[in-house]
This record gives C-alpha cells, structure tokens and sequence, in this order.
C-alpha cells in the first residue's frame, strides 16, 4: 500500500493516529496486502505480455515505432509493477519477521536496520506509485496534444524528464522533511509532517482533477474530427467516439476506485490527530471508519497495476506468445487491412480499418490535416478488444475511377 503513514510509522516518536492504524491487526493487514500484491503483479505481468493472437502482421509494410501514448500505457504498467513489488517485499518480510516492528521504538534505538528497511521499503513504493501519477497525468496531455497538434515522439523524452525528476523530488523532499532532524528521533507536530502528506497526494489530486478536464476536451475534439473527415457523423464514427470515451472513463474509474479511499482515510486520520484523545468513545466511528478505509486501501493500492492493464488493453488473456523474433515482427504492429473482391458490374470495397495506437511517429512525415487526423483518432482508440477498434466502411462506388480513388486513400493509411 502506497501511503505516507507507512513513512510516518518508521518514526520511533510516531503520532497517535498512525500508531492505532498501523498495529491493528498487522499480520491480517499484511497478509491482505501481500495477496492482493501478488495477485495484482501476477496478472498485470501476463496482460503485457505478447500474446499471439492480440497482434497482427502488417504484411510487406514497413513497422512504424510506437506512439508516445503507447509507451506511456506501457511505462504506467511498469510502475505499478515496480510498485506492487516493493508492497511484496514489504509485507513478506512484517509478517516473516514480525519483531522487526517492535524494533522501531523510542526503546530500542539501537538497531537502526528495521528503520533502514521501513524508510526504504516505503521511499521505493511511493516514489513508483508516484511516478505512476505523474504518467497517468502525463498520459491525459499527451492524447489531448495529439489531436490539437502533430506532438511526435520525441515528446517522450520531456515526460521523463517531467515525471522522473518530480517523482524523486517530492519524494526526496518530503523524507527528508519528515525525517528532520533524524530517523531516529523525528521532530513532533502536524505541521512539521504536513509537507510530507502534500507531496505524496499532490499528484494523485492533480489526476484526479486535471485528468476529466484534458480526457473531456480530447473526446470533444474527437468528435469534431470524425465529423469532419466525411462531412457527416456516421454510426462507425459515433461507435469509435464511445470507445475513446469509455476507455478514458475506465482509466479514471480505476484511479478513484484505487485512491480515493487514501484521501478519505487521510482525511479521518488527521482529525484525529487534532484530538487530545483518540481513544474517547465519541470517536468511535471515526476510528472505525478509518480502520475500514485503511484496509480497503491495503487490498487496492496494489490492484491498481493489474485494474489498469484492464483499462488499457481490456482482457488479453493466456496465450503468451515466447517467441523472441516473432515478438519483435509483432509487437508494434500498427494497422491491418483487407478489402473485399470488386466485381466489374456492381463494385464494393469493405475496408476494414484498425486502428492501433502505433501510427503517431508517421505525423511528422504527414501532408495534409485529413492524415493527421487519422492518425490521431488512431493513436487513441488502442487498447479496445484486442487492442484495436474495429471499423467497416463500405460504399459503392459508381467506377472504376472511384474505385482506383479509394484504394488509393486506403494505401495512404496504411502507410502514415
């Protein structure tokens, strides 16, 4: 679990709040994290996986690189991987070594190991889960640039630079601060921890604030664009619209499902450090609202890492696909076409577009808006069934010259 009161806790001179809620129960605590962890690693490992069957071959063409957007999913999972590893460890070592908690006290102060293992233990799971909140947030912009501008992707380069160097910073900042003027013996005052607390849930506030306002304007822009490429807002488009949307809405569902409770924990503990008294009866529901949330938040902080694969790439199930050369001919695929057979007396092309999130780098090479907002659109609606939105366009066409005309326009997209 990814909160500050695990940092708190290392403080052998901790406040009253995070001393009731950290030794209720720590080995059912522990044991729920440490499931829920693994169960979360486990599954988010095998959804990022190559599958065989969730990529297709593009045939004699060229493999573009991935979109920025795409690696940024990728990089999300990465760091809630890293995340629920750290939570892992953690929870192995409480529940095998259980003194090691007895240890981290104003009696012993002796053995600064525990210490060592608590600071560390909860630096590495805030500081990925935090780097996590950076790309989410990272994520919403870039999809938003994507369809206002050609953004490339070299791009990527600046969102490291913007979510590494924040993530390390704050976290960085808000140890020391707390941990002033040592581990050891920690200075006392809400106050003094309040610059830790802000650091942490800075980013989390900022996706869950900024994030609807650049997904909204995304899905708007979206929509304009599709009206615009054919002059009318068919039902193919208006399908495609509400897979953008709804993937977006997953992505934030899962965010407030994971951490909202943080907050609202957060919320009740810090009242209750302003109490004189947190055992007084009068308290007893806050106490057990926070016990409640604080465990809720063990069992999905962690889920987050898997919840989000969902989100992005939907259920890409078992067939993993170990084949090192295969994986790399298939793993960034971008598009796949066919077209039906024209007959000479009464001609129709179904044109079966996918649209992948893999076609951004091409922008940079493009000639006209009506490319680029293809591609836009596209970079966007990966991560649907198997990855793809799927759209069938068929028309008649009048002849040949419309004919030669479309097949034209189809080889254009599959080149940009």
């Amino acid at each position: 679990m990814a909160s500050p009161r695990m940092e708190t806790f290392c403080c052998p001179n901790r406040d009253a709040a995070t001393e009731f809620v950290v030794t209720f129960q720590p080995v059912l605590f522990g044991a729920l994290s440490l499931g829920s962890a693994a169960l979360s690693l486990l599954f988010a490992i095998l959804q990022i996986l190559p599958k065989r069957k969730g990529y297709r071959r593009l045939g004699q063409y060229p493999l573009p690189r991935p979109a920025s957007s795409s690696r940024i999913l990728f990089i999300i999972s990465i760091c809630d991987i890293l995340g629920c590893t750290g939570v892992i460890v953690r929870s192995s070592v409480w529940l095998g070594l259980p003194n090691i908690v007895d240890h981290i006290s104003v009696v012993n102060n002796t053995d600064v190991w525990p210490e060592v293992f608590c600071v560390g233990s909860a630096m590495w799971i805030q500081l990925f889960f935090s780097a996590s909140f950076w790309w989410t947030f990272c994520y919403a912009v870039d999809v938003f640039l994507v369809v206002k501008t050609s953004a490339g992707i070299s791009t990527i380069i600046l969102y490291h630079m913007i979510t590494w160097g924040l993530a390390v910073l704050l976290c960085v900042e808000g140890v020391a601060m707390l941990y002033y003027p040592s581990i050891s013996d920690c200075e006392q005052g809400l106050q003094h921890a309040i610059p830790h607390y802000v650091t942490t849930y800075a980013p989390m506030l900022l996706v869950l604030i900024a994030n609807p306002v650049f997904f909204n304007r995304t899905v708007s822009t979206v929509t304009s664009l599709l009206k615009g490429r054919q002059g009318i807002y068919t039902e193919n488009e208006r399908r495609l619209a509400n897979e953008i949307k709804i993937r977006f809405f997953k992505i934030m569902l899962v965010f407030f499902i994971c951490w909202v409770p943080n907050i609202i924990n957060e919320s009740l503990l810090f009242y209750l450090e302003m109490q004189t008294d947190i055992s007084d009866n009068s308290l007893r529901n806050i106490r057990n609202t926070a016990l409640i949330t604080w465990f809720i938040m063990g069992i999905l902080n962690p889920m987050q890492a898997f919840l989000n694969t969902l989100a992005f790439h939907g259920w890409t199930g078992f067939d993993v696909d170990f084949s090192l050369q295969q994986r790399r001919e298939l793993v960034w695929d971008s598009v796949s076409t066919s077209a039906a057979n024209m007959t000479s007396h009464n001609p129709v092309v179904g044109t079966t577009l996918l649209y992948q999130s893999h076609v951004q780098e091409s922008q940079k090479n493009m000639m006209g808006n009506g490319q680029h907002h293809s591609d836009a659109i596209s970079v966007l609606s990966e991560g649907s069934e198997s990855s793809t939105v799927e759209i069938h366009i068929s028309s008649e066409l009048q002849d040949y010259e419309d004919v030669d005309a479309d097949g034209e326009s189809l080889e254009n997209s599959v080149r940009h």
